[in-house]
């Protein structure tokens, strides 16, 4: 017979601090892709508002009053969505990143070193991240 191993349970939130690097690489990759998911279906829908655009007439939307148009700038008015789109800057950074770590490892290179790339790939992110803050920002103050 076979003997069966005690998993715990998924209600066993303590369990996190017995993950090592390689799991936090899975989550965060996991995560990062639905967020990035979840950003194509929302970037589509407010891209969908350009639709009546295409029914204006040309000189409205070189004057930049058609219904795309007004939606962006609006956005882009906001200092929420200005964060937002550091974050999904980090968010895509990351995955890359990982995704990138991911491919050489299974190519077989970089095998001894997978926790050192994956915290190679969070600083680089870190550090991309940061870097851009005052593009994303200038303006909207």
């Amino acid at each position: 017979m076979s003997q069966s191993y005690n998993r715990g349970l998924i209600e066993d939130f303590g369990r996190w601090r017995e993950f090592e690097a390689g799991m936090w690489a899975w989550i965060f990759h996991k995560f990062t892709g639905w967020v990035l998911i979840g950003y194509l279906f929302t970037h589509i829908a407010v891209l969908s508002t350009g639709i009546p655009a295409a029914g204006a007439g040309e000189a409205a939307i070189a004057a930049g009053n058609d219904v795309y148009t007004q939606t962006i700038v609006s956005l882009e008015g906001l200092l929420l969505v200005r964060i937002l789109e550091v974050g999904l800057l980090a968010v895509a950074v990351f995955h890359m990143l990982n995704g990138t770590r991911l491919l050489l490892t299974d190519l077989g290179i970089g095998l001894d070193a997978q926790d050192k790339s994956f915290y190679a790939s969070l600083i680089l992110t870190g550090a991309i991240t940061v870097a851009s803050v005052p593009t994303f920002l200038a303006g909207a103050f």
